[in-house]
């Protein structure tokens, strides 16, 4: 084969590459889409997409259909409602959560969208005092998880509990698996008052996860919002709902 045909051959091999990955990608958005419809959504729900997103981010994390998914202390299950269908049919999805927490999110699993969404019960529960989680022995009980999503949670925890989760979220995964961090923005070195303690410093945040052995694979502006001025708690009036957001993607070696 002489110098032209090879090259006109990988030119091919690249551009059904790039048309079978923008397939996927225009799949994925219409079936997050379809999810974002199901009737079990409340109108709470909906009154965040826009400032979520969702399509965008998951995109973004490299999120796939078929991957096995471990959502770490999914709240009221804002994501877990659009996650779920999407995992539904080739994939698994994974809620790690206390057990009594869970257990209060029965009647939505019961729909026929969760048929693959699991229940991991973890040592978890709520610090009064400190206004942060406690986390006890750590262990998501795999080692062949695609991704580990942690959104909007990772402020909750003091320094050791953070290492914890990242060295659970590390061993949890395959080699070349997912770890996405999304929290509210803090500025950079600013010191932690109440005020700002469920805001995160990025920078901190990367050199601790990649303590745990995770690279830095990519980062987006995605939900950068200029009026948050990064300097009030985020439920505040002025900028709940619409707070300015690092997403952090990291990779397992």
């Amino acid at each position: 084969m002489n110098k032209t045909l090879i090259n006109l051959s990988l030119a091919a091999i690249v551009l059904t590459q790039s048309f079978a990955s923008q397939a996927a990608q225009n799949n994925l958005i219409d079936n997050v889409n379809t999810a974002m419809k199901m009737e079990y959504r409340t109108e709470a729900d909906t009154k965040r997409d826009s400032n979520r997103s969702p399509a965008q981010a998951l995109s973004f994390f490299g999120f796939e259909q078929n991957m096995k998914v471990i959502e770490f202390a999914p709240g009221n299950g804002w994501y877990t409602k659009i996650l779920a269908p999407l995992l539904a049919e080739k994939g698994q999805l994974h809620l790690a959560y206390k057990k009594e927490w869970l257990e209060s999110m029965n009647e939505l699993l019961s729909h026929a969208a969760f048929k693959s969404t699991h229940k991991l019960p973890i040592e978890l529960s709520w610090n009064n005092k400190d206004y942060r989680y406690d986390l006890g022995m750590l262990s998501f009980g795999m080692n062949d998880a695609d991704m580990v999503l942690n959104i909007r949670e990772y402020h909750n925890f003091n320094d050791a509990d953070k290492a914890k989760l990242n060295n659970a979220a590390f061993s949890a995964l395959k080699s070349g698996g997912t770890y996405v961090i999304v929290d509210h923005s803090r500025r950079h070195m600013a010191v932690e008052t109440r005020e700002l303690a469920r805001r995160e410093d990025p920078v901190n945040v990367i050199i601790e996860v990649q303590n745990a052995g995770f690279i830095l694979e990519k980062s987006s502006n995605m939900f950068y919002r200029p009026d948050d001025e990064l300097r009030y708690e985020v439920g505040r009036k002025t900028v709940s709902g619409n707070t300015d957001r690092f997403t952090l993607v990291f990779k397992k070696p």
